[in-house]
């Protein structure tokens, strides 16, 4: 039920970021405004989706790593690969301590998987197996592209509110144009609901990853385990908020800053202990390994 609910959801919220494109545009009336800032968004959208692997991995600082540096995690992989009928990924390590991992890739012929060294010091062999599942998970869902669709769509918005400052959006005739309060309604309200519900996809996608990472490791127990450790560890050793790191911290299984109070409105994962709750729901109705 929750795997048809957060595609179902998934498709809303992106359908909710389009319609507020076009409420946007049509308070401001400004169709030039509009083709400018789609013209920018998906520009540095389509960048960020092509180079999203390079972009990560440099940011996270990882190295590749083969079959010979890590026998372990690369047959942990290739067999999960093997499974979902996908080509093996390639496989990364980065020199972290925080627990930590990622995928990224636009599809599953240009992807990579990575780990921190921390998540390979405090997860069993059975948790790190689950974890592999839930970001292979990510690349055959296509969430890059999902992200780099949603993220176009609200910086589009982000960016004609930006553009109403300097450009004159609306019709032309004061008399006939929107409401000065309206206008400045849309200017500030605009930007944080594309931002909201930006991050309302990405927490959905993690769900789904959850869910999809169970089914293909077959242990749902193993990820909601793992998923509890690295939440401890995220908040133990959290990553500085540098903007390297910003820019790829939505792409991790768990947010690599410390949150807490109103950070969490803004988190790009859902709560942990709802992931662990629907794990353990899972859990219930198909056999463990």
């Amino acid at each position: 039920m929750h795997h048809h609910f957060n595609g179902l959801k998934t498709a809303l919220l992106l359908g909710v970021l389009s319609g507020l494109i076009l409420a946007v545009g049509y308070v401001f009336g400004g169709s030039t405004g509009l083709v400018i800032a789609a013209v920018i968004a998906i520009g540095m959208n389509g960048f960020s989706y092509f180079y999203s692997d390079k972009l990560a991995l440099r940011s996270m600082r990882a190295y590749p790593v083969s079959e010979v540096d890590q026998p372990a995690l690369y047959a942990m992989v290739r067999e999960l690969a093997t499974v979902a009928g996908q080509p093996m990924p390639r496989l990364y390590v980065s020199p972290t301590n925080q627990p930590n991992a990622f995928a990224t890739g636009r599809n599953p012929r240009n992807a990579a998987v990575a780990v921190t060294e921390g998540i390979t010091q405090i997860l069993t062999p059975r948790e790190l197996r689950a974890v592999i599942g839930h970001e292979l998970s990510h690349v055959y869902n296509r969430d890059i592209l999902i992200s780099s669709v949603a993220g176009a769509l609200a910086t589009i918005i982000t960016m004609i509110a930006n553009l109403a400052f300097f450009i004159p959006l609306g019709g032309g005739d004061d008399d006939d144009g929107p409401n000065p309060a309206v206008l400045l309604l849309t200017l500030i309200v605009g930007p944080i609901a594309a931002s909201l519900i930006q991050l309302a996809i990405s927490r959905s996608r993690e769900f789904q990853a959850d869910a999809d990472g169970a089914k293909l490791s077959s242990d749902p127990l193993a990820l909601a385990s793992a998923l509890r450790k690295i939440h401890m560890g995220t908040q133990s050793l959290p990553l500085p908020q540098e903007s390297r790191l910003l820019s790829s911290s939505h792409l991790m299984i768990d947010n690599p800053f410390r949150k807490s109070g109103v950070a969490n409105l803004f988190s790009t994962h859902p709560p942990m202990e709802q992931r662990v709750a629907r794990l353990e729901e899972m859990a219930r109705y198909m056999p463990t390994r």
